[in-house]
């Protein structure tokens, strides 16, 4: 991976210690997703073993899984700016105390910890393998799990204690998107651990599926637990990352820090950004956060 200057105890604030990379991305809701079998878009092996369905034939919250939604397709607007600012999901729509911050703050949020190259030993798959897991931890650090935004863009960032969350809403290529849902499908089996070495220190980095409720045209959750020294202490990041598509956008959700486990937070901005996403792009206004958090 190409190298970073930034300093660990630079990265680690004092407002955060190294609480992580967070991006985020949560889209459509279930009433108006669309199967991306029928929008033309594959899903992997992985993903389609991760979809589960009810006795009904509609899918359920559990695993996380990928392309589900009702026939009607996704609203077919297109993404401007003003309303991917208007997508934005606020403090009243996701689980416990969130305090949001600056935009410019959120935008240079990176962890440290996320920083290593990662060892082509581990892998039976080697090359392979290890690219995947690198390529995870480079995007974690950047904010750009799915790549980079093909058109209108937007993000947002809050702290709870010594954890954040970002949240960020985007148009992209819809081929590109789901080819890196896809990829992130496949993640919990070639990156399920491995090691990462920066400047002679080891850490230790563990991938596990986490489920997100049955939202968008296709999704997918991950827990990245990274354990190491930092400041000659050992410490142990958590984040728990989610992704929606809807049509040709996109949110992601990343959060954690050294508390760890924010997955109550990122399934409720998964289910409550994907309304406002599908409300912005059918041409309606949001509703108004709701008070049950509070």
């Amino acid at each position: 991976m190409t190298r970073r200057t930034v300093r660990l105890a630079h990265v680690l604030s004092s407002t955060a210690l190294a609480a992580g990379a967070l991006l985020a991305t949560a889209a459509c809701a279930q009433e108006d997703g669309r199967d991306a079998g029928a929008a033309g878009i594959s899903a992997s092996p992985a993903a389609a073993r991760q979809q589960t369905e009810s006795p009904t034939g509609s899918p359920t919250g559990s695993p996380t899984g990928s392309p589900t939604g009702s026939p009607s397709g996704s609203p077919t607007g297109t993404l401007t700016e003003s309303g991917a600012e208007t997508a934005l999901i606020t403090a009243a729509d996701i689980e416990d105390d969130w305090t949001q911050v600056k935009d410019t703050e959120a935008e240079n949020w990176h962890d440290g910890l996320l920083i290593g190259k990662v060892d082509v030993s581990d892998f039976l798959s080697a090359k392979t393998d290890a690219a995947d897991c690198q390529r995870l931890m480079d995007s974690l650090f950047d904010d750009d799990l799915l790549g980079k935004p093909s058109g209108a863009n937007a993000l947002r960032g809050f702290t709870e204690d010594d954890s954040r969350l970002l949240y960020q809403v985007a148009a992209y290529d819809r081929t590109d998107v789901q080819d890196s849902l896809n990829w992130m499908a496949e993640l919990p089996q070639e990156c399920d651990q491995f090691t990462m070495t920066e400047n002679g220190e080891k850490r230790t980095v563990q991938v596990t599926e986490s489920s997100l409720p049955s939202v968008g045209d296709a999704r997918e959750g991950l827990r990245v637990t990274v354990r190491g020294p930092v400041d000659g202490t050992d410490a142990t990041l958590t984040l728990d990352v989610a992704a929606v598509r809807v049509g040709d956008n996109a949110i992601t959700v990343t959060a954690g820090g050294l508390d760890g486990d924010e997955d109550d937070s990122v399934r409720s901005a998964v289910q409550l950004g994907t309304q406002r996403l599908q409300d912005v792009l059918a041409g309606r206004s949001p509703a108004a956060s709701p008070s049950q958090f509070d």
